[in-house]
């Protein structure tokens, strides 16, 4: 995904959009006959209140740097909600000078280590621009041991097979994942890190293709992950993500069940095993062990998403 295939980032927006489109929602009449999913360009020029030539120039390429107005028509024709229209604003933004220096390793603050740390009963984690793994309390790497640091959590969703064990929800985890990689990443898809792992996931994973090239973009901050532990049992757990403030896109992302529920027993008893066990008494905030390189440094709190 190098800068110059990425020349027309927009255009290939507006028709993968415009394919996923739902003409019924939109009022289109005369469903029966349409032999192509989605609207065609003349009707979401129509929609927009633009020319069906001046449409096709932006499909095209031919015009990159539409108006904010006429883009606000445009993702109003497409259906887009709020994060696929932000995400189509700053496609048609002239790109910014990048930056020549090299980016350093991602840290993590002492505070946020000994904060995670002092949790027993909460799994928590701390993960980077592009999902590598910088810090984790034992509960979080007993809980799921690919959130140990080093590893990089979108990768392992899709190409290790314990995950599909691990996640009764792996269908609808890695349909998150995917909208959530694009939202950080946002117009800059030729950043050098994010080019190798979309790169490496494509080539191992058919359904990260699949979604990748739907092109969803999405937000989410809050949720409920599935856990099939093989020694707790299942688990339901909300999941909150908080951005780290100060980091390049730094998130502290933490697990908790609903008071009185079998999750929380089996969190506790989950809990009880990693305090015996010496096996899992490690050094768990510590920094990354292996190469998964990352972005800049950073880190106290506001808000973000996970999945």
């Amino acid at each position: 995904m190098p800068a110059a295939a990425d020349a027309n980032a927009l255009g290939r927006y507006l028709r993968v959009r415009r394919a996923l489109a739902r003409p019924d929602a939109a009022g289109v009449p005369g469903q029966g006959n349409r032999r192509v999913p989605g609207l065609r360009r003349e009707e979401v020029a129509f929609l927009a209140g633009v020319s069906s030539d001046y449409y096709v120039r932006l499909e095209q390429g031919r015009d990159r740097h539409p108006s904010d107005q006429v883009l606000l028509a445009i993702a109003r024709a497409l259906q887009l909600d709020e994060d696929a229209t932000a995400y189509l604003l700053q496609l048609a933004k002239p790109p910014g000078p990048r930056s020549k220096r090299t980016r350093r390793p991602e840290k993590v603050s002492d505070g946020i280590r000994t904060l995670i740390s002092s949790w027993p009963l909460t799994p928590a984690y701390v993960h980077g621009t592009y999902m590598d793994i910088l810090a984790a309390n034992t509960l979080a790497i007993a809980l799921c041991p690919f959130s140990t640091p080093g590893r990089n959590a979108i990768l392992d969703a899709f190409t290790e097979p314990e995950m599909r064990e691990l996640r009764p929800d792996w269908d609808a985890m890695t349909a998150r994942a995917v909208p959530h990689l694009r939202s950080i990443a946002g117009a800059d898809t030729d950043d050098p890190r994010l080019v190798e792992l979309v790169g490496e996931l494509s080539l191992r994973s058919e359904r990260f293709r699949t979604l990748w090239a739907r092109q969803d973009v999405r937000h989410k901050t809050t949720g409920t992950s599935l856990f099939n532990h093989p020694q707790v049992g299942p688990l339901e757990l909300n999941y909150e993500k908080l951005l780290i403030s100060g980091s390049d896109m730094q998130a502290l992302v933490t697990y908790h069940a609903q008071p009185g529920s079998d999750s929380e027993e089996r969190l506790r008893l989950l809990d009880s095993i990693t305090t015996t066990d010496p096996d899992t008494r490690t050094a768990t905030t510590s920094p990354p062990t292996h190469a998964n390189p990352g972005p800049l440094d950073g880190s106290s709190l506001g808000a973000a998403t996970s999945f």
